[in-house]
């Protein structure tokens, strides 16, 4: 194998490849990005057995082949060349080493045979639809914080990502939840998305599929199966299991007579919390919210190392009421709101409390309280 490649488009290939790799492998292959070149390009595959990822590039390929090569060491190489270098990548076979060119520089790197490069069988997908970019990096990135790390809970260790019936009919869904706080985000049902199976997408996926959504205008090609889900660019595929788990009900969670209505804007709390949340202990980082007449006071009291208060400007009319939150949570949800104002909806101090972003509903959030 021998090809030119541009080192811009060799860095974002293997960028690709070297993040989805685990970094302690007891299969060595696993620790290698698969490099097949032929035509006028070449693929870069990874996998960590869960997850595959395949980058093309465009390349002059002077001699067609395959071989694979750490991924690591190669990103680090690629990486610390100059811009705009232009990068050799040839393989002889018989020494069992990729030599590595740019200008003056040149590395010998160790390879091992690409037949023992395991490739995920494809799934029979059974729903296909194309969504663009923009809308499922907003369900993604506002729902992942909510996503559960407690290992023993493994059906919640990702987003549910479904079809259901929202309040205009059906909508695409994604939602996570670790049981103290709960995320649900929809957006239009793209055309061909309405038999699309219920998956969970695991955590790490979810963080590999933010590199493909960064162009709004994108289409995304998704398929699925009830065991496999696959994005997909004309440059990028990134094929993942899924959760073999059932969600639970998230529906039965989430509070529908909420009458307390709290607009704040939703920096300014955030901020606000963070900076009262200071002095308290870091175990539970709790802050208690006072509300009354259109007055909102943050104030933290902690034993050991102090206390702490500050008021803001708020619209709310209600009963006075007084709740506390974890601070950390608190200010997670804040941070998801796009708009300006964030909608707080209470009922009493033990209940769960719902944030939207104004009048909004596409954008759902639940906390639940905590004593302060």
């Amino acid at each position: 194998m021998r090809i030119s490649i541009e080192r811009a488009a060799l860095l974002r290939a293997v960028g690709q490849a070297q993040s989805v790799v685990e970094r302690r492998n007891t299969i060595p292959i696993l620790a290698n990005v698969l490099i097949e070149a032929e035509g006028d390009g070449a693929r870069f595959r990874a996998t960590d057995l869960d997850i595959e990822v395949v980058d093309r590039a465009p390349a002059v390929v002077e001699k067609a082949g395959a071989t694979t090569v750490s991924a690591v060491l190669l990103h680090e190489i690629v990486r610390k060349l100059p811009e705009g270098a232009l990068v050799q990548l040839a393989e002889d076979g018989t020494s069992g080493r990729l030599t590595v060119t740019a200008g003056r520089s040149q590395f010998a790197l160790q390879t091992l045979p690409r037949e023992d490069f395991p490739i995920m069988a494809s799934a029979e997908y059974s729903c296909r639809f194309a969504a663009p970019a923009g809308v499922l990096r907003r369900l993604f990135d506002k729902s992942k914080f909510a996503i559960s790390t407690e290992e023993t809970r493994y059906y919640l260790n990702g987003v549910y990502f479904h079809v259901a019936t929202g309040e205009g009919g059906p909508v695409l869904r994604a939602v996570a939840t670790d049981g103290h706080r709960l995320a649900r985000i929809d957006a239009p049902l793209p055309e061909g998305a309405a038999g699309m199976p219920g998956v969970i997408v695991p955590r790490k996926t979810v963080g590999e599929l933010r590199k493909l959504l960064e162009n709004d205008e994108t289409k995304i090609d998704v398929s699925v199966s009830e065991t496999k889900i696959r994005f997909a660019t004309p440059e990028i595929t990134l094929t993942s299991k899924v959760i073999d788990g059932t969600f639970p009900d998230y529906t039965r969670v989430i509070p529908l007579k909420n009458a307390r209505r709290l607009e704040v804007d939703a920096a300014e709390f955030a901020q606000a919390v963070d900076r009262v949340a200071t002095v308290s202990s870091e175990r539970s980082r709790a802050v208690k919210l006072h509300l009354e007449d259109d007055r909102l006071v943050l104030s933290v009291n902690a034993p050991d190392s102090g206390a702490a208060e500050e008021e803001l400007a708020v619209a709310y009319g209600d009963d006075r009421l007084e709740i506390g939150f974890n601070a950390k949570y608190l200010i997670e949800i804040a941070s998801q709101v796009d708009r300006e104002n964030a909608v707080f909806l209470f009922n009493a101090p033990g209940d769960p409390t719902l944030m939207q972003e104004g009048n909004d509903r596409s954008a759902i959030y639940v906390v639940m309280p905590m004593r302060v």
